[in-house]
């Protein structure tokens, strides 16, 4: 495996590779890398020739400046987890290298972009498809790989390659969760050990809400969620919505889709830890 801190470098590699007809995968990160992670690369390596992982802490998707100083920055035990699951190639520039003059391109695709996460973090999204279209120029992938967890981003991600005539195949992959239900992410290392034991009751709450979906509204779906989460002294929900899988704009009734999806964000612990997660209630194929 080769880490490299110059675009320049990657692309010289990536030539070579193409022009020997070998496929291409990318995994973006931000680092701090997990099993989550690892499953994402190793299915990359499975389905491409060469599998690139980026390794880089965007600054421009963070709207809170303490939440991008706070996040678990571990390169060189991330490299070491790449080299394990087959990676070919690292890229983990600065900040310089991947911006050197300011990005200022804006992106917006309404309503995916707009709802939830995009109303209350302004600019994380915008941020998001600045880095994300960047490492899509510079490795020009033949597909890029992106955990289920991060729901919305995909949604955006998928609205951005539209947008762009890029030719990258987005290919999702299922959400890791620990023994006990938590989605597996870097922000959980930040986690103080009781924070960390009360966690998976975002995911519980949501599990057992799906049978009661069966038998209830929308409205007293959510509303359940809600109190079975903020009845745990440490967790504070910021938002629940019960939207259109393929829109992401909320649902009044069960029967307006036949893909319904609960995405939550909450705050976890004293800090707070912000912890995201989703439930799917139908998924008509």
């Amino acid at each position: 495996m080769i880490v490299f801190e110059r675009i320049a470098d990657l692309q010289n590699a990536l030539f070579d590779d193409r022009k020997a007809g070998r496929t291409v995968g990318l995994v973006p990160t931000m680092g701090a890398l997990h099993d989550g992670h690892a499953s994402l690369v190793r299915r990359s390596v499975k389905e491409n020739d060469v599998t690139v992982v980026s390794v880089f802490l965007n600054p421009t998707q963070f709207n809170d400046q303490n939440d991008l100083k706070n996040y678990p920055r571990t390169l060189e035990a991330d490299c070491k987890l790449l080299e394990q699951c087959g990676a070919q190639y690292v890229l983990a520039p600065s900040v310089r290298e991947m911006y050197p003059t300011e990005d200022k391109r804006q992106f917006e695709f309404p309503p995916v972009s707009t709802v939830m996460e995009g109303a209350h973090r302004p600019g994380h999204f915008n941020g998001v498809c600045q880095v994300v279209s960047r490492l899509f120029y510079i490795a020009k992938p033949d597909r890029a790989y992106f955990g289920e967890k991060d729901f919305q981003q995909i949604a955006v991600v998928k609205a951005m390659v539209r947008h762009l005539g890029l030719k990258v195949r987005i290919v999702e992959c299922d959400i890791v969760r620990d023994a006990d239900g938590l989605a597996r992410s870097s922000r959980n290392t930040l986690l103080a050990a009781d924070e960390r034991a009360i966690a998976p009751r975002i995911y519980k709450a949501l599990r057992e809400s799906v049978e009661y979906a069966k038998t209830h509204t929308v409205e007293e779906t959510h509303d359940k969620v809600v109190a079975d989460i903020n009845a745990t002294e440490g967790l504070e929900v910021e938002y629940f919505s019960i939207v259109d899988g393929n829109t992401l704009l909320d649902i009044a009734s069960w029967d307006e889709t036949g893909y319904a999806v609960g995405c939550i964000t909450v705050y976890c612990g004293k800090k707070p830890i912000r912890l995201i997660d989703h439930i799917k209630y139908k998924q008509d194929v």
